[in-house]
């Protein structure tokens, strides 16, 4: 994977690479996470609308991606993502949630600018990411 420059880029490859053996399950509490923060600001179908146009754009490079409707349901929004992250490979299953997480966070930075999306996404995955990221953000 390509070195990113963001903070929200790096912090991404960071968490990314925190629990290597359960990818589908560290991928979904990544995005759980991340839809808290997103769906009280934008609404839930705001959050849809950004999360289907980011699979619509990761699709060329992973086939298998699914723009289904989202439920309402918290523990079941991601499901058909999770299902379709356990049918690949460790490495390809990473691969396509970081893509689809730097698709959706550069999606959200253009509407909302780079420092909101960083604070955000810092507010929804914690403390760790936070301190670290805030440090990286100072020095831009």
């Amino acid at each position: 994977m390509e070195t990113r420059d963001l903070p929200r880029d790096q912090l991404i490859e960071r968490l990314m690479a925190r629990r290597p053996e359960k990818v589908a399950d560290a991928a979904i509490d990544l995005w759980e996470q991340m839809a808290t923060e997103i769906i009280s600001i934008v609404g839930e179908d705001g959050f849809n609308s950004l999360y289907a146009r980011s699979v619509y754009l990761a699709q060329p490079t992973f086939p298998w991606l699914m723009a289904s409707a989202l439920p309402q349901q918290n523990g079941q929004r991601f499901a058909e993502f999770k299902k379709g992250l356990e049918g690949q490979t460790p490495s390809q299953a990473r691969a396509a949630n970081s893509l689809l997480l730097l698709t959706f966070t550069g999606i959200l930075a253009a509407l909302i600018g780079e420092p909101l999306t960083t604070r955000i996404l810092c507010s929804a995955w914690g403390d760790d990411a936070s301190t670290n990221t805030s440090k990286e953000f100072k020095h831009e």
